[in-house]
């Protein structure tokens, strides 16, 4: 015996719209925008006093956080693991996840982490749990068009539109800048401090110097300009161009802290040149620093250090006196500075590691791990805390490549002591 017809289609309708419930809900749990954050349960672990040599590989790009952890970059995730001197990935000590954001830029300072997502929102992590600090809205990021390859290099070594200052009274200022738009961030509670609406993509960042201004390069009206932005107030306190130079600029920041942030000087070229005209940043116009003029040139600490006829030199960056040399190291090529460190590179894949103020060998040892070998080409680089870590590439090089084609292994980034 049946329900009767007018019962039959009630209870259908029921049973459909049910459905619909749970379908929307379903739907709900898997596309609504969340974020999921596992905080560390282990102690923060000490700093570790590893011996210089290669200490493993790694798959990802890590950046070196406190001397204590390591910090990776996912396509929805910023996360860590340890220990620093871990022979390879382990499971993250902490995590922290976005949904339907993507990660595009990481920075650190001291303990604090800050993501940046591709909905412009801006999130600090407490580096020894694992914690949300502060969460606030901040600029879309610029659509870079870059690929976006498997180690997340670029998102943790060069974010692009993200950098790190300090200012004369000690706060550190978070800088993010898209394309129509900058704002300066207290990094110790995450406070705006100001907002100004930026011209376009005729504009472009190019880091932040170590006195706290922001550094950008405006071809909007007329010949570039380099304009110099104080990161407390957000107010263009210098436009420059280089005496005589050319009404197109490259300019290049050098000697920064990490990626393109607190850097002390800057190289400007026009187009078509080899080396350049380096330039040495204060509160003022930029000051004329020669021994920053060549191309190959870096400037770690006070010193320029450079390959010049197959002799690395070491001068004063603000004098040009010649300090050291040292020509019986081969055919090398200038990789990486941090704090009391110059990295070199031999045609051999060899790390040689001197101090830029005397040019005494610090270390030396080769960079290989296991039976990888040293047939390889450097990729993107990054030195901080006393570490150097090293993308290495499959030669030769196919920039448009696909990862599998482009890097030597799955575990691509070789990680040193020095």
């Amino acid at each position: 015996m049946g329900f009767p017809r007018g019962r039959r289609r009630l209870v259908m309708a029921v049973v459909a719209l049910l459905a619909t419930a749970a379908v929307a809900i379903i739907v709900h749990r898997v596309l609504a925008p969340a974020e999921v954050s596992t905080v560390a349960r282990a102690d923060y672990p000490a700093p570790a006093r590893p011996a210089a040599g290669v200490i493993g590989r790694l798959p990802v790009a890590p950046l070196i956080v406190d001397s204590r952890l390591r910090v990776y970059a996912a396509h929805r995730q910023v996360y860590a693991d340890r220990p620093v001197d871990g022979r390879h990935r382990t499971s993250p000590y902490w995590s922290y996840r976005r949904w339907p954001a993507e990660l595009v830029g990481v920075v650190a300072s001291g303990t604090t982490v800050v993501s940046r997502w591709s909905d412009g929102q801006l999130v600090a992590l407490d580096a020894p749990t694992g914690r949300v600090l502060w969460r606030t809205d901040g600029p879309v990021p610029a659509e870079s068009g870059a690929v976006v390859r498997r180690t997340g290099a670029a998102t943790v070594w060069d974010p692009r539109g993200l950098h790190l200052t300090d200012l004369p009274d000690g706060r550190v200022v978070l800088v993010v800048t898209g394309d129509a738009q900058a704002r300066g961030v207290e990094l110790s509670g995450g406070r705006e401090l100001w907002r100004v609406d930026l011209p376009g993509r005729c504009r472009s960042d190019v880091g932040t110097t170590a006195s706290g201004q922001l550094i950008g390069l405006d071809t909007c009206a007329g010949p570039a300009t380099v304009e110099f932005r104080d990161a407390a107030t957000g107010a263009v306190r210098e436009r420059w161009r280089p005496p005589g130079g050319s009404d197109e600029l490259l300019v290049t920041p050098l000697g920064c802290r990490t990626g393109r942030s607190d850097c002390p000087a800057l190289r400007t070229a026009g187009p078509g040149d080899a080396g350049g005209r380096g330039w040495l940043l204060g509160t003022g116009e930029p000051v004329a620093a020669p021994a920053l003029d060549p191309a190959g040139a870096m400037l770690v600490g006070e010193q320029a250090v450079v390959v010049l006829d197959g002799v690395v030199v070491g001068r004063s960056a603000r004098t040009g006196t010649e300090l050291w040399r040292s020509a019986h190291l081969g055919t090398v090529r200038v990789l990486a500075g941090q704090p009391g460190r110059v990295h070199l590179l031999t045609e051999a894949n060899d790390l040689v590691t001197l101090d830029p103020v005397s040019g005494r060998q610090l270390s030396r040892f080769s960079l290989n791990v296991g039976s990888d070998g040293t047939g390889w080409a450097p990729g993107a680089v990054a030195a901080e805390g006393g570490y150097l870590a090293v993308e290495r590439l499959r030669e030769p090089v196919d920039p448009d490549g696909d990862d599998r084609r482009y890097y030597l292994t799955a575990e691509a980034v070789i990680l040193a002591a020095t």
